[in-house]
This record gives C-alpha cells, structure tokens and sequence, in this order.
C-alpha cells in the first residue's frame, strides 16, 4: 500500500468518482455492521473507500471542486459502511490505480479552470471578457480570484460598498493584505469596518459565497485598465529611485502645476527618510535579513539630517549586540561617495518595497 499517497495527486483527474448518480453496479447497502462487504460494489461505495483509505494515510485530498450533490452523496456512503477484508480493500484499490492509468489527459471543469491553464498566456483583458460574456459562470470558490485582485481595485470595493461587505471581503483576505487595506481606509470607516468584523460570526457559509459571487462578478465586469497603478503612484514610484536633485526638482514644478496632484505624488513618494515613520518596528528584522550587509551598513553610515532618524530607528529594533556589530562596522567604513551612499539607500528601500508587494510587511500611512 506504499503507494497510496502517490495515487491521491491523480484524484481530480478522475472525470467522475461515481457520485453523480446510479450506476448499473450499485448494490444496496445496510447500515448493519459487517465483516465482509460484498462482492459487487458500487461505484459510489468504491469511492468512498478510496476516500477513507487515503484520509487515513493523513493525505489531504481536493474534494472541495466536487460539487455540493457529490459531496452529500460522499458523506452517506461513508456512513454506510463499517468494515471491509483486506482482499476486497486490494481489489477496490487496484480497480482505481487501473482507472487513473487509463485517462491520458484530463482538463479542468468550467471556465475558472480553463483560465487558470491559460494564466499568462491571454491577457487579463480577454480573461475578463470571456468571464463576461459567460455571465460570470464561476465554479469553484469565487474568494480564490478575489485574493488575486490588486490592491487598488478591492480598496475601491472597500469604500463603496457596505461596512457588512468590507468586513466579510477583509476576513476572506490574508491578514497581511487586509491589514494594508485597513490601513488605507479613512479612521472613522475603518472602525466601522472593524466593529463589523464583530458581528460576521454569525454569517452562514453560503451567504459568504454569494457576497464572494457578486464581488467576484463586479470586479470582472470593470474595463480593464492599460496602467495597473494610478499616476501619483507610478509617478512616486519613479521619483522613489531618482536622485533627490531630480526628485526636489520635480516636486517644485509640479508644486506649481498642479498643488493637488503634488500632494498625492509625495504621499506615493518612499525614501530612506521615511522608514522612521511608516515601517513597523516589528518588521525591521525582516529588512535587515533581506538587505545585503555591505548595502545596509552603507545606507546606516551614511544617512544625515532626517535619514538619520531612520538609522536610529532601524539599530534600535534590533538586538543590542547585532546593533554595536553594525556600529563598529559603520565607523570602519570611513567616507563615502555621494552616488554610493545614494545608491545604497535605494537599496534599502528597494528591499522595504519588494517585501510589501509581496505581503510580507506593510507600511503605515504616516498617520497613524
């Protein structure tokens, strides 16, 4: 039986585990213990035999694509039967290794599956279209695509819909992407959407699902932009690793341009000044353990006036002796190049950004 585990990857290749109604090998089953099942089995009961003996070896098997009908029905084989001889169990077992051996490629059910197999080989402008024009026919669980929304789009659904929705969306979320999407709500919507959160206890699964359904099918039918970012971020995100000549310089003539548009580019604007304030000081030991030391020690020794907050702020949410390791170092460097010093504060925020997109940390608003 070695092999069991190994069999359970090809489990939802099956086209059909024999839940989905009667077949001409059923034979009716007591709920009488056992010793001995009889010779001919369902194709029902055979499933539910391979279900139990692989939960058994404790694998974790993909039932939640069945749907809701297979389910049930898997659930009352599995309380029909008691025990079952080992020649019956081998036999069942090598009648599924004989079936898995037979299908030479399996394709996934419905539309969901059909895009995920072409995941970066159309563009998200046809995803959306075909998802579209097929009425949003979504199988599967609809939070799955919702989680792989960007950030600006569920912060849009966040401020528009009801507090109740924003709760239930938050808690669907991972705890990283919901706490940067709290953070970004105004003070009183977010206790709102907070003290909501309180009350979803009581919220039955399938009422999530078409509040998962409907959120899913809104965010398709939104035209698909040509930018992922908005200006002010694309435009911060670009002044982020410019020279500060360059990006005091920009700063000014938009100041003159346009005061508001300025305004949002500065909040969208992250340098070495700004760790101080908006990273979290649990999350400096992931920074320091995704800078380079030479790098980090560089950006440390080198950083004045303002910046210089952020050295301090970075050796002291840390470990004193790492921290005295690092001073000792910063004083060993001597003087550095203007271009090098800059660079390497670019490099620490690079880190800080790279870390945040990939949910790992998030950083304050600078209001908080």
């Amino acid at each position: 039986m070695d092999g069991v585990p190994q069999i359970s990857e090809d489990l939802a290749a099956l086209p059909d585990l024999g839940l989905g109604g009667p077949t001409s090998f059923d034979t009716p089953m007591g709920t009488t213990p056992v010793t001995r099942m009889p010779t001919r089995l369902s194709k029902k009961t055979k499933a539910a035999i391979i279900v139990k003996l692989l939960a058994a070896q404790e694998v974790k098997l993909p039932l939640h694509g069945f749907s809701e009908e297979q389910q049930v029905e898997l659930a009352h084989q599995l309380t029909e039967l008691r025990y079952i001889d080992k020649d019956t169990l081998a036999q069942v077992v090598e009648d599924f290794i004989q079936e898995l051996e037979a299908i030479g490629l399996s394709f996934p059910g419905g539309l969901e599956g059909a895009l995920s197999v072409l995941d970066g080989a159309i563009s998200p402008a046809t995803a959306s279209k075909l998802r579209s024009n097929a009425g949003f026919s979504l199988s599967g669980d609809p939070w799955e695509r919702i989680a792989e929304v960007d950030m600006p789009r569920l912060l849009t659904i966040l401020e528009e819909e009801s507090v109740e929705v924003g709760a239930i969306l938050l808690s669907k979320l991972k705890v990283s992407k919901a706490a940067n999407l709290m953070s970004q709500l105004p003070g009183e919507r977010a206790r709102r959407v907070a003290y909501a959160i309180s009350l979803t206890s009581g919220v039955s699964p399938e009422v999530v699902h078409r509040i998962g359904i409907s959120l899913a099918s809104q965010i398709d039918a939104q035209p698909t932009a040509a930018f992922r970012d908005e200006p002010p971020e694309r435009v911060g995100a670009i002044l982020n690793f410019s020279s500060s000549r360059t990006r005091d310089g920009v700063l000014e003539g938009l100041d003159e341009t346009d005061q508001v548009f300025a305004e949002k580019v500065r909040k969208n604007i992250f340098t070495f000044a700004n760790i101080a304030t908006r990273l979290d000081p649990r999350d400096v030991a992931k920074l320091v353990r995704s800078v380079e030391q030479d790098q980090l020690i560089a950006a440390l020794a080198a950083a004045t006036g303002e910046a210089a907050e952020s050295t301090e702020f970075i050796l002291s949410n840390m470990s004193k002796r790492m921290a005295d390791g690092l001073r000792e170092e910063m004083e060993n460097l001597g003087t550095l190049k203007a271009s090098d010093a800059e660079a390497a504060m670019n490099a620490v925020v690079a880190s800080i950004r790279e870390l945040e997109s990939a949910g790992e940390i998030f950083l304050l608003t600078g209001d908080d």
